[in-house]
């Protein structure tokens, strides 16, 4: 995963949630596009409601994955 891809993540509109896998099996997940920062090498995710900060060498990211909500 580049770090242009998931720059048009966060860029989207309506923004869609996604999560990020990482190699080591590790899910992270981006609820709104202020959350994640991207460098050319580096993915930071915040979680604000956990009080949580996570760096991703982008290297490590096996996948990202769209949340789509379930419609009741």
């Amino acid at each position: 995963m580049n770090a242009e891809a998931i720059r048009e993540l966060l860029v989207r509109r309506p923004f869609e949630p996604f999560e990020v896998r990482l190699t080591n099996g590790d899910v992270h997940l981006v609820k709104h596009p202020e959350c994640a920062i991207i460098t050319k090498a580096r993915l930071v995710i915040a979680d604000p409601e956990a009080d949580r900060i996570t760096i991703c060498a982008l290297l490590h990211v096996a996948a990202v994955s769209l949340i789509h909500p379930i419609n009741a």
